[in-house]
């Protein structure tokens, strides 16, 4: 026993009893056994007196917990609560209806001493007294707090479920706008839900106070028709002793029932008259109502006039005007001690406090993707009026992310009042990339190269492409697609102007950050591949800036592996990015020719003559590698012709690919890259052994 003893103490320190762990949940299916068992058996009287006493202490329970919870969600019980002491009172009302019928003629007592007390001491043994008492209650009960209580409950529940889409809705812009995060939206949307569904239970709940009123007349009138028939019938009692016995038994027990209905009834009104605050109803009512002294000022003296008026009752008016006068007195100090402490506060804040020093906090950071609209636009980016251009910026993230290889930064919208109101400017690293005018009310028909007819409208330029196009009222978008204007709304046209500046610029968008993540990535995937590149074989620096050179020529960086591979092969023997890239382009050779013409088998490709291959080589050499140093007459005549191979590749609809020497590929692709976007330009190495070459033009011939 001394060896158990100290076993049994560790134990209980580590695990603590708690009654809400300990102890089953039980109480509720005792209640609803007990009702059941109530309406089918006989209750001896003493039982009776239990559950009526019991019954009561519910009531008043319910009552100050109602009176004492903060907000109406602290109590999301109270409708299930309601309803198992609606159901418990009618048991009741039929158990002691069965024992005043059977043993009433027995004597007052018969049914219990609740009962009698009720019969004899509250309504003082008149059964007439009684009867109006009784009547009065049901009248406050059914006609003004279960009636007023149930159109509030039903008001409630109507516009609590009706704001639940807007709530939901502004849930989620803090949530995108990064104010909440996903836990916080997650408790946010579960209070929101249990609002509604407390509110509806609510308004169902009513429905069974209002019932259990009416209940309790037609219990009454039954009871004393039932009473004096058997009680005169069956056990030949005369009628007016028939009718004090069962009258007041019959009124003793409707009140018994009814002061439990009415306090639950002005709970269920103050649990829906509540509102939604961190305060209980005592805080609430004490400090509003007694927070202006005029009031207490003026009725003071109403009080105080009506206390002195010959005739009136002179000591409870006199007393009144002397309670309020005091809490009048008390709120003015109040109001003027704060008001000195206020006027006093300034002059100390202008001597203690001191100017903060300035930190790296203060230096905001420029946003790598900004968007900025005039105000005219901001219904576009606000989900409450139906803006959809949030959903269309997070698409072109993701879609250009797959595309590219790597996380598209996130893109920072915010209000500019020095724009234009239809104006947006989109910019990156904090520069101006690109600005347009849209029309939010209106739809934007984009002439594709060939249409059938003109329309009506502001004419205007894509701004994504530079195409012709024209502002069309959204009713003729079918007239506009029929003669062959391809038509877009304006989130699509700012969506679209956002992605192709995007991809123009995808070699802005990676830095550090983003090249140690791709690494981190491969890492988990492939960990001896990336065990020991960085710093051991290679800088950070030098990876980006291998990266930044692949997605300048759109090139996308998703085979981040053959990337690291070709790296870890090449650089111990070079550190120069230009000569990684290209080492690292010959690895990538068959996504980049399937990029460019898909799987055919045959690439159609431009060339250069031999002869001016020679002058490029020489004038490349002399230059230092430099494509400023082709002679400005041989650099326009070139230009001029790629352009026109080029556009005759496009007429005929395959890919312009302009095939030369690994040498000069580097030089000719910064040469045609803002001049002939369309024309890609390869080497002789980048092209795989499975792959026909065709050669549809040499240019320098």
């Amino acid at each position: 026993m001394k060896l158990a003893l100290p076993l049994l103490n560790k134990v209980s320190e580590k695990v603590p009893f708690r009654f809400d762990q300990g102890m089953p949940a039980i109480g509720a299916p005792i209640l609803v056994l007990a009702t059941l068992a109530m309406v089918v058996l006989p209750v001896p009287a003493m039982l009776l007196d239990l559950m009526f006493s019991f019954n009561i202490a519910l009531s008043l329970v319910v009552l100050l917990v109602t009176v004492y919870t903060r907000r109406p969600l602290d109590f999301a019980a109270f409708p299930t609560v309601l309803l198992i002491a609606t159901l418990m009172r009618l048991a009741l009302n039929v158990a002691s209806t069965r024992v005043v019928l059977l043993h009433g003629h027995e004597g007052p007592g018969a049914a219990g001493q609740v009962i009698d007390a009720f019969g004899k001491v509250v309504i003082g043994g008149n059964y007439a007294v009684g009867l109006v008492v009784f009547l009065i209650l049901m009248i406050i009960n059914f006609m003004v707090v279960t009636k007023g209580a149930g159109r509030i409950s039903e008001v409630s529940a109507r516009f609590t479920l009706d704001a639940l889409p807007g709530k939901q809705m502004a849930i989620d812009a803090d949530l995108n706008a990064g104010l909440i995060d996903q836990e916080q939206a997650r408790t946010r949307r579960m209070e929101v839900t249990k609002e509604a569904d407390f509110y509806g239970s609510m308004d169902g709940a009513s429905k069974f106070v209002k019932g259990d009123a009416i209940a309790g007349i037609l219990i009454l009138g039954i009871n004393i028709i039932g009473g004096l028939s058997i009680g005169m019938i069956q056990h030949d009692v005369s009628f007016s002793k028939a009718i004090e016995i069962y009258t007041l038994l019959t009124i003793g027990d409707g009140l018994v029932a009814q002061i439990p209905s009415l306090l639950l009834s002005i709970g269920a009104a103050i649990m829906v008259t509540r509102q939604n605050t961190d305060e209980d109803m005592g805080q609430q009512v004490v400090f509003q109502l007694i927070d202006n002294p005029k009031a207490l000022v003026i009725a003071t003296g109403i009080l105080f006039v009506m206390g002195v008026v010959p005739g009136m009752p002179h000591i409870p008016f006199l007393f009144l005007a002397l309670i309020c006068g005091s809490f009048s007195y008390w709120k003015i100090r109040q109001q003027k001690k704060a008001k000195a402490a206020e006027e006093a506060a300034p002059a100390t804040d202008m001597v203690a406090p001191k100017p903060k020093e300035l930190s790296w906090d203060d230096v905001m950071p420029v946003d790598v993707i900004g968007l900025e609209v005039g105000y005219r636009l901001i219904s576009m980016v606000d989900r409450d009026q139906g803006g959809e251009l949030l959903d269309r910026v997070k698409g072109v993230r993701k879609k250009l992310s797959q595309d590219f290889g790597f996380l598209i930064p996130a893109v920072h919208i915010r209000d500019n009042l020095e724009l234009p109101p239809n104006n947006y400017r989109i910019t990156l690293m904090g520069v101006a990339a690109g600005e347009a005018e849209i029309r939010p009310d209106m739809e934007l028909a984009i002439n594709p190269g060939q249409v059938f007819g003109p329309l009506e409208g502001e004419q205007t330029k894509d701004p994504a492409f530079g195409l012709d196009a024209v502002w069309i009222d959204k009713k003729h978008r079918e007239h506009a697609q029929a003669l062959g204007y391809t038509v877009v709304d304006s989130a699509t046209v700012l969506a679209t102007h956002l992605s192709q500046l995007l991809t123009n610029n995808a070699e802005r968008l990676l830095g550090h950050e983003e090249a140690q993540n791709l690494i981190d990535l491969l890492a988990k995937q492939a960990p001896r591949l990336t065990e020991g590149l960085i710093p051991d074989l290679i800088s950070l620096g030098v990876v980006v800036k291998v990266l930044q050179n692949l997605l300048n020529e759109a090139i996308p960086i998703r085979d981040v592996r053959t990337i690291v591979q070709t790296l870890s092969e090449y650089a111990p023997k070079s550190q120069d990015p230009d000569i990684l890239t290209a080492a690292v382009r010959i690895s990538l050779r068959r996504m980049i020719v399937q990029e460019i013409n898909g799987i055919e088998p045959e690439l159609p490709v431009i060339t250069l003559a031999p002869e001016l291959e020679q002058i490029l080589h020489k004038t490349m050499q002399a230059a230092g590698g430099e494509s400023t140093g082709i002679e400005p007459g041989l650099a326009e005549r070139l230009q001029q012709s790629l352009s026109e191979a080029t556009q005759q590749q496009e007429l005929q609809g395959e890919p312009a690919v302009l095939l030369t020497s690994g040498v000069l590929r580097a030089t000719l692709a910064k040469f045609v890259k803002n001049t002939i976007p369309a024309l890609r330009v390869l080497s002789y190495q980048e092209v795989p052994d499975e792959k026909q070459i065709r050669i549809v033009n040499a240019v320098g011939n």
